[in-house]
């Protein structure tokens, strides 16, 4: 069959609904500046849609900063990869000051967080070592495993039992292969907003012999002292043997950053495709995440507001019936049942009639018959906004229950 010919008769599961979704439910277009409101098809809303946790893309601070960077440098310096002639002081600064905040010998900064993440894994593992990684684990962290061209298992999201069971395959296998074990987990779940149970993983390190990675791209800058992240504050910071930030949630920009030994950072400074084979960060990022970093170091009043709205929102939600499952983040998960048909005319009815915008998750990401609108609260939340979400939702559930919101199509927005 004509590879193009396969694409159009298979768009993939969700790719299938985009004509009738395109521009609204995906892709959607916010604009204005960066904040708790914005403006969606030409309507104020309130967003609970944009990783901006600490309130930092629109800081006056951080914009002239920017500014200034971008002005003296411009958007090019340095070209070329880092390893080839993309290496500057400032790299290597923000490298230590990445080192020393997470409490590790050393960093690499990273010129994106999918690919670094993705390229990462792939690299600390030979042929004959075993991948063993939590079932929800994000897209990047599941397509650097598959990269692995040896074993890898798969355990059942934060199951303790499911990863010892794992685990004892992958010492069986290692003991034939002379490999080693790579456990992979997250922090913070970015959709469910749990913790990774990196305490109780670590517990059996000893016994098993592994090393262990972890993406906090949620937890980096939101929980734990000082925002170091979900390691310290389930207090086994020490124990993680790779540690993965990104600077695209809480430090509202681009770029990201492993930690750990200095001698396994320095291996992966040398072999990590996605670096050694792409541009390196420019000037102005460097920079900018230097400030954002120092914001977040000394200026504690961002993360307190931030968590003041999500305590808020989570006790509200509970407090009226909402299942927000087992998040101990700040992402805030409502699960309803219903399915496309009623997701999508519920969130059409949040965003045009209630001005309220945030993010619609459904089949494959969720179980199918299953809702989840996924709110990212925000340090430019107010309590304000809270109650009337909260009152809000109360109006929703009560329509979908009542057989509003049925339909067997995606709610027409055009």
């Amino acid at each position: 069959m004509d590879i193009f010919e396969r694409i159009r008769n298979d768009r993939g599961p969700l790719g299938q609904h985009a004509r009738e979704s395109h521009g609204y439910f995906t892709f959607p277009k916010l604009e204005g500046d960066i904040s708790n409101r914005m403006t969606f098809r030409g309507k104020d809303v309130l967003v609970w849609s944009v990783n901006n946790y600490l309130g930092l893309a629109n800081n006056p601070e951080v914009r002239k900063v920017d500014a200034d960077a971008a002005a003296e440098w411009g958007m090019g310096y340095p070209m070329g990869a880092r390893m080839m002639s993309g290496q500057t002081s400032q790299h290597e600064a923000l490298e230590e000051q990445l080192a020393d905040f997470m409490q590790k010998e050393d960093a690499f900064l990273l010129n994106y967080g999918y690919q670094g993440c993705q390229s990462a894994i792939e690299a600390l593992v030979s042929r004959h070592d075993v991948i063993v990684y939590d079932s929800e684990s994000h897209a990047c962290m599941v397509d650097g495993v598959r990269l692995h061209q040896g074993k890898r298992f798969v355990f059942q999201h934060n199951d303790m039992d499911s990863f010892v069971k794992q685990l004892d395959r992958a010492k069986v296998l290692c003991e034939r292969t002379g490999g080693g074990i790579l456990v992979v987990t997250e922090g913070v779940f970015g959709m469910a907003g749990d913790q990774g149970k990196l305490k109780e993983i670590c517990s059996y390190k000893e016994e098993y012999g592994f090393r262990l990675f972890v993406d906090d791209a949620h937890g980096f800058g939101t929980i734990g002292e000082q925002g170091r992240g979900a390691g310290d504050a389930q207090g086994v910071q020490d124990q993680i043997d790779v540690y993965f930030g990104t600077f695209a949630k809480a430090m509202a920009s681009i770029g990201a950053f492993v930690a750990g030994e200095e001698d396994v950072i320095e291996f992966l400074r040398y072999n990590m495709r996605s670096q050694t084979f792409a541009k390196a960060l420019p000037m102005p990022i460097v920079i900018g995440a230097m400030k954002r970093l120092d914001m977040i170091r000394t200026q504690p009043e961002h993360k307190e507001r931030l968590w003041s709205v999500a305590r808020a929102l989570q006790s509200g939600f509970k407090e009226n019936g909402f299942n927000i499952g087992v998040t101990n983040s700040c992402v805030t998960p409502v699960f309803l049942a219903g399915g496309l048909g009623e997701a999508t005319n519920l969130t059409l009815d949040l965003r045009e009639n209630y001005g309220i915008f945030c993010s619609i998750v459904v089949y494959p990401v969720v179980p199918k018959d299953t809702i989840m609108l996924r709110l990212i609260p925000t340090a430019t939340h107010t309590l304000e906004d809270v109650a009337y979400t909260v009152e809000t939702f109360t109006k929703v559930k009560a329509k979908l229950f009542a057989g509003e919101y049925k339909s067997e199509r995606i709610a027409s927005w055009a």
